[in-house]
């Protein structure tokens, strides 16, 4: 049995048999469960805080190798690009020149 449940029999038994005593040690294990309570509670919120925490670096981190080193800047020339560019990338790469003789 909880200390809530044995805090508040406790009160009621000594409200019933006039004992001053036994209702004080009833709601003192009253007040220990709420204050037990409130502590997982914390808890629970502070695990839930750090999860949430660690999720967003997670996801922050994902974002990055997404994006790459460029910060999302396509890394290749779309035929679009290519038609304002001017054939300037093909200057960039050796000619074709055919079949090698031996």
């Amino acid at each position: 049995m909880d200390d809530k449940v044995k805090g508040k029999s406790k009160e009621a038994l000594g409200a019933l048999t006039g004992d001053e005593a036994l209702k004080e040690e009833g709601r003192a294990l009253q007040r220990k469960a709420k204050a037990e309570e409130e502590a997982a509670q914390r808890e629970k919120t502070r695990r839930a805080k750090e999860e949430a925490r660690q999720a967003e670096r997670s996801r922050d981190r994902q974002k990055l190798k997404d994006e790459g080193l460029l910060g999302g800047v396509a890394g290749t020339v779309s035929d679009k690009d290519k038609g304002l560019l001017g054939g300037v990338t093909d200057s960039l790469s050796p000619p074709d020149r055919g079949p090698k003789r031996s």
